[in-house]
Formats: C-alpha cells, sequence, structure tokens
C-alpha cells in the first residue's frame, strides 16, 4: 500500500462517517439518533467510528462545521462572492432561487441547520457556539454586500446593513421552519419571495 493510499483512507472513512450522521441526524434529530445507526450507514466499525469522534457531541458539531456549513452558505452567498455588479439583486436572485433546491425533494425536513438551532442551542453549548458562527457568517457577508450596494447609491445612506442583514437571516430561517410544519415549498416560495420583495423598498427612490 502506498503513503497516499494510506493517508486518503482515513480521510474517507472520516467523510463517510459525516456523511451518514448528517443524514441520520437530518431525519431523525441528535438526540434520536445512535451512533450504533450512523457506524451502520457509514459502513464502518464502532471502533473506527470512536477513532475519529470520541464522543457523540464532537460528531455533531463537525455535522454543522463541514457538512452543514458549506453548502448552505453557498446557496447564499455564492452570487456575492463572484463580485456582483448589484448585491441587493444578488441576494433577491439568491432568495428567489433557494425554494427550488426543494421542489423535488420536498421541505418535510427542514433546515438542518435551523433542526439543529431549534433542538440542541438550548442544550448544549457547543452547539449553540456552532450554530452561531454559522449565522454570523452569513449575516456578516450579507452585511458586506448590503453595504457595498449602498456605497454604490443602491441602497438608501439611512438604512443600517447589519440590521438589515440579522433580520433576513432571521426571516428565511423562520420560513423554513413554518415551510417544514406546514410541508409547503410554495409557503418556502412565497416568504422568500416577499423577503427579496422587501429589499427593493430599501432603493433610493430614483435608483
Amino acid at each position: 500500500m502506498s503513503p497516499r493510499t494510506r493517508t486518503r483512507a482515513p480521510d474517507e472513512t472520516r467523510q463517510k462517517i459525516l456523511l451518514a450522521a448528517f443524514e441520520e441526524i437530518h431525519r431523525h434529530g441528535f438526540r434520536a439518533t445512535s451512533l450504533d445507526t450512523i457506524a451502520a450507514r457509514a459502513g464502518v466499525t464502532k471502533g473506527a467510528l470512536y477513532h475519529h469522534f470520541p464522543e457523540k457531541a464532537a460528531l455533531g458539531y463537525a455535522v454543522v462545521r463541514e457538512v452543514v456549513r458549506a453548502p448552505l452558505l453557498a446557496a447564499y452567498l455564492e452570487p456575492l462572492r463572484q463580485g456582483a455588479d448589484d448585491p441587493v439583486r444578488a441576494i433577491q436572485d439568491a432568495l428567489r432561487r433557494r425554494a427550488d433546491d426543494f421542489e423535488h425533494g420536498g421541505i418535510e425536513l427542514g433546515c438542518p441547520l435551523n433542526n439543529l438551532a431549534q433542538e440542541m442551542s438550548p442544550l448544549d453549548e457547543g452547539f449553540r457556539t456552532c450554530i452561531a458562527a454559522v449565522l454570523e457568517a452569513w449575516t456578516d457577508e450579507f452585511a458586506d454586500g448590503l453595504a457595498r450596494a449602498q456605497a454604490q447609491g443602491l441602497l438608501r445612506p439611512e438604512v443600517d446593513p447589519r440590521r438589515v442583514a440579522a433580520f433576513i437571516v432571521a426571516a428565511i430561517e423562520g420560513s423554513f421552519g413554518t415551510a417544514k410544519n406546514a410541508r409547503s415549498v410554495e409557503l418556502l416560495r412565497s416568504n422568500l419571495e416577499l423577503l427579496a420583495d422587501y429589499l427593493e423598498t430599501l432603493r433610493p427612490v430614483d435608483a
């Protein structure tokens, strides 16, 4: 076996565990998911799981940081990261497209970050901190985009980009909660469309 193969195998095992844990947690919640089930789903031994994650909480934190965070942020922030000419429009477009991601799979399982925030943040400081870091990064990038728009004259000067960004993030996550309960992608679409419309009201009258 080559050194490269020996190095890659543990990484692949860890990734299998993380993905299996994410799928089980997203479907059943963190507390209801057992390590035995995760190991079986990943096709690894319990010993291999403990080698990478010495306790269940550590695995849960890693799921937030390494599985949930990147795709969630990319769904909303990638247009901003690509240097959009109109950051407000980039955010609006992301909001209007987001419901499409759930058109075929359904909304019944909800947003994994929101699910964990509701279930675990009141009970576990580690989870609360991990989730807060994702929400803060999300808010920071929205705020930076809105501040750029303001500097370009695309947002009214009296608007507070940070407060608007925090409101939009909170409203998105709340919309996922209500859409999950209603089992309605159309409710999610309607809510996010209204958020996009709200951003339009923050533009200068002559923009």
